[in-house]
């Protein structure tokens, strides 16, 4: 490119943005296969109807980013409904062992009741996966908090498509024209946003793995 003679910085910079590029495109599908895999333990194990979600390399990365938040919120709030009633049917002592997961036979008797009336299923995937995602709470709303800044970064607005294309598009997305001092500007956001979205996303699948591991283990 004849912009290399003026900047000679600009392919290795090219070169770190697509990889950055093909990382952000890794954790983004696995994030929504991780989401998927919860969705069907909620729809197994707390009759819940939520639907899949899909990754779309048509829509912008922002779009994208807002189909992950919207589903994690419906879920929280989901998780918010089914909290707040089963607390109001449970003794203080028994649903703080439901929160910790430290129950007996006899505490799953009793909580295996509340459980039927508020979900409709009493289950020790139920009890288990309820327990879970009360304890890790913080771990969807972490990772929610990771996409909006992710959405709100400098490729928000660029189709999915082009970002895993390639830097010569990605750039003519961003700028229209090739600068060396917008391209590392840009590429040290994206290096900022990846550094928090890299661990939240690998610690959201790995939970939503141990817990579906979890209760396999105890179904057998």
């Amino acid at each position: 490119m004849w912009s290399d003679i003026f900047y000679p910085e600009n392919p290795k910079r090219r070169e770190q943005l697509i990889r950055r590029s093909q990382e952000l495109q890794d954790l983004m599908k696995n994030n929504f296969r991780a989401t998927n895999q919860l969705i069907d333990a909620m729809n197994k194990y707390l009759s819940c109807s939520f639907e899949h979600i899909y990754l779309q390399e048509s829509a912008t990365l922002r779009e994208n980013c807002d189909v992950i938040i919207g589903c994690i919120r419906k879920i929280q709030v989901e998780v918010e409904r089914i909290d707040k009633e089963l607390k109001e049917k449970l003794e203080p002592t028994l649903y703080e062992k439901l929160r910790n997961l430290s129950l007996s036979s006899t505490d799953f008797k009793a909580i295996s009741k509340a459980f039927e009336t508020v979900c409709g299923v009493a289950t020790v995937g139920s009890t288990v996966l309820f327990g879970y995602l009360i304890d890790k709470g913080i771990i969807l709303a972490n990772i929610t908090r990771k996409y909006v800044i992710i959405g709100a970064g400098t490729l928000a607005s660029v189709a999915l498509a082009v970002v895993f294309l390639g830097i010569d598009m990605i750039v003519e997305a961003i700028i229209g024209k090739i600068e060396g001092d917008q391209l590392k500007a840009d590429l040290e956001q994206y290096d900022r946003a990846l550094q928090e979205f890299r661990p939240a996303s690998e610690q959201y699948q790995d939970n939503i793995t141990y817990v579906r591991i979890k209760i396999e283990v105890l179904n057998e």
